[in-house]
């Protein structure tokens, strides 16, 4: 039976313990700089899915990348020490694409925002196509 809040409760701590591991631990040179955004754990707490970004370039992001494959056995132990589990979950680093999706949405918030600009420019000096009050009006009796 799976207990999702206990996988919750151990995804918060693996997040934290990791984040503290590469902050002191690592000195991995390539190791960028670099933020754990989310960390999901399986419904048998064997294996551990880590999120990450990285402020930087393309090879920064690469450099860190390498980084992380190399830390992932030490970064297993002081987990598997830091955690009342009788099994150590398997880890796995996976970059997370929220700048990007970030950066795509505000595009597109910029081209709405620019095209209703364009649309309240037109409407400034439009005038209606028909009579100024195309609608019958209720108050007149029909035929006068």
């Amino acid at each position: 039976m799976v207990d999702h809040s206990r996988a919750l409760r151990l995804a918060d701590r693996i997040k934290v313990i990791v984040a503290k591991t590469l902050e002191r631990g690592v000195k991995d040179p390539r190791l960028g700089f670099v933020t754990i955004t989310d960390v999901r754990v399986t419904g048998d707490l064997q294996h551990a899915t880590i999120f990450y970004t990285v402020y930087g370039d393309q090879k920064e992001r690469r450099d860190t990348a390498a980084a992380l494959r190399s830390a992932t056995g030490m970064l297993r132990t002081e987990v598997g020490k830091n955690i009342t589990s009788r099994l150590t979950p398997s880890l796995e680093f996976v970059p997370d694409a929220i700048p990007e999706n970030a950066d795509a949405i505000a595009a597109l918030l910029r081209e709405a925002h620019e095209r209703d600009s364009a649309s309240a420019e037109q409407a400034k000096g439009a005038s209606y196509a028909g009579d100024a009050d195309p609608y019958e009006k209720k108050d007149e009796p029909e035929g006068a």
